[in-house]
């Protein structure tokens, strides 16, 4: 039986301890600041990555070099016969291409790269079921069929507390952001697939909580079986407000008795585009091993 590494990157929450612990390899993101070099987890904290956001500093994304893949590839292959390499979604980076072409090149059967369309903490859950079909001993084209059988059994939502970084990147208008902020607009947005996409506009925080978890229960009514076959995964994400995703943590988990919701903090390759204080939810159909 092949000895299967599973390695992810951290769009998908996992720091580099709790890989450790997981038995995970992660992959540091890299950020430009003020035309300065960070890798998250590495050399950028998400404290500090919101306090150089808060000073205006210029911030932009970027994808790992192909020599720091190969080299972490190489590595890991000393280990193990294969490699499952789960990126963040392409429809948000072109880090996942970048690698298809680098696996195809050099490393055919060595290395399968997956472009199940996750970020955050469903990219999270896929590198956890990836992990467990390894254990179990799946193949490694076992695993990458489950893996993009299953791309779309899942859905994030996210509220956004200021338009001023859409308006910063590019995504909306300078007027359209005057008119949100003047009247106050809680938008909600949606990853489900590829791309990130406007959801429905709050007025009011809980107004945007009740849509979020109503759209969430909309999901798994509609396309994971129903509330009672309970065959679903919550879990949740925001950005730099700890103490407003404990308690967005607590409402989620009583409007789904039962579901402990797992929260990380928002990946920082989505948080930069949408600022402090987002608060997200997340619905993944439990894949069973």
């Amino acid at each position: 039986m092949s000895k299967i590494a599973i390695i992810t990157d951290s769009n998908s929450g996992i720091t580099q301890k709790e890989a450790d612990k997981l038995g995970i390899f992660v992959v540091p993101m890299p950020f430009m600041i003020n035309g300065e070099d960070f890798f998250e987890d590495i050399n950028l904290t998400q404290g500090q990555f919101y306090e150089k956001l808060a000073e205006d500093a210029t911030v932009s994304t970027s994808q790992p070099t192909p020599e720091s893949l190969l080299t972490l590839w190489d590595k890991v292959l000393k280990d193990y016969d294969q490699i499952i390499y789960i990126p963040m979604s392409s429809g948000l980076s072109g880090s996942c291409q970048s690698a298809y072409m680098l696996a195809q090149e050099e490393y055919e059967g060595k290395v399968f790269v997956i472009d199940n369309q996750r970020i955050s903490v469903t990219q999270r859950q896929s590198a956890l079921d990836a992990k467990a079909m390894a254990d179990a001993g799946y193949t490694a084209e076992q695993i990458k069929d489950k893996l993009i059988e299953t791309k779309m059994d899942a859905s994030i939502y996210i509220m956004l507390d200021t338009l001023y970084y859409l308006k910063k990147g590019g995504r909306i208008t300078p007027a359209a952001a005057a008119l949100g902020t003047l009247l106050r607009l809680k938008p909600v947005l949606q990853i489900q697939g590829e791309k990130l996409d406007a959801f429905a506009k709050a007025r009011t925080t809980a107004q945007g909580k009740s849509i979020m978890i109503n759209a969430i229960k909309a999901d798994i009514e509609n396309r994971f079986g129903g509330m009672e076959a309970g065959d679903f995964i919550i879990a949740g994400a925001y950005t730099n407000n700890l103490e407003a995703a404990m308690e967005w943590k607590k409402e989620v988990e009583a409007a789904f008795p039962g579901h402990e919701m797992h929260m990380d903090p928002l990946s920082l390759s989505v948080g930069c585009h949408i600022g402090p204080g987002a608060l997200a939810v997340t619905v993944s159909k439990k894949l069973h091993v």
